[in-house]
Order: structure tokens, then sequence, then C-alpha cells
């Protein structure tokens, strides 16, 4: 696995939030991960006016970096892409969860249903 030089990581966090997700699609076919925010009540949740949204990021890092003040007891975790897409995608459907992609300080990123992301991500691998 690639170390992301703190160089790296400051210019992937400056791309916009179509580039973010475009990263992370990338990230994601190549590492076979997704990365989470957990504590002891299970994934970190965002709320906006109309979705209830697991944040998702492409690597440890990002997902380590967003995790400060109300978020800093919290740990990142992965998920194999192929348990992702076996029990996650579903699993978020049945409860009425939305996707948001590699989210910025702001909270700012793009926002899935869980099926378009599973789709999304299977339209990235075959590029």
């Amino acid at each position: 696995m690639n170390e992301l030089t703190a160089q790296r990581i400051k210019e992937i966090l400056k791309l916009n939030q179509q580039q973010r997700f475009n990263y992370l699609c990338k990230e994601v076919q190549k590492q076979k991960q997704i990365w989470l925010l957990v504590d002891e009540h299970g994934c970190v949740m965002l709320n906006t006016e109309d979705e209830d949204c697991i944040p998702v990021w492409p690597n440890k890092e990002f997902a380590e970096d967003w995790a400060t003040d109300e978020w800093s007891h919290c740990k990142a975790e992965s998920i194999s892409l192929e348990k992702w897409k076996a029990r996650w995608t579903q699993g978020l459907i049945e409860d009425e969860l939305s996707i948001v992609v590699f989210p910025d300080k702001n909270l700012n990123g793009e926002i899935f249903f869980p099926e378009e992301f599973q789709q999304e991500l299977n339209f990235q691998s075959k590029k």
C-alpha cells in the first residue's frame, strides 16, 4: 500500500466534490476497501435537510484527518469492497441511509443513494 505524503494529502483535500469522488472511486478500486469512522455506537452519521448519510473516505488518512472536534473519539475502520457490495449496499437501502462521499471539513461531499454509489463503483471499475 502506498503511503500518502503530507503534501499529497493537502493537494487531494483541495479538490472539489466531483474530483474527490473520482479520487475515491479510483482508490477503492485499487485498495479494495472503503473507510468509515466508527465509535462505540457504530458508524458516524451526518444529516442533511433531506438525508441521513454515512460518510465514506478513500484512505485511512482522510478518515482520521476528519475525526476532529465532536468526532475526535472516533476511529477509522475499513470495509472490504467485497463486504461492501455483499452486505453494506443492501443494509443501507433497508435502513434508508445515503452515502456522502469524501466530505470536506465543511461537510460538503457528493451524496448518493446506496444503489447509485454501487453503480458508480461498478462503472469506475470498468474504466
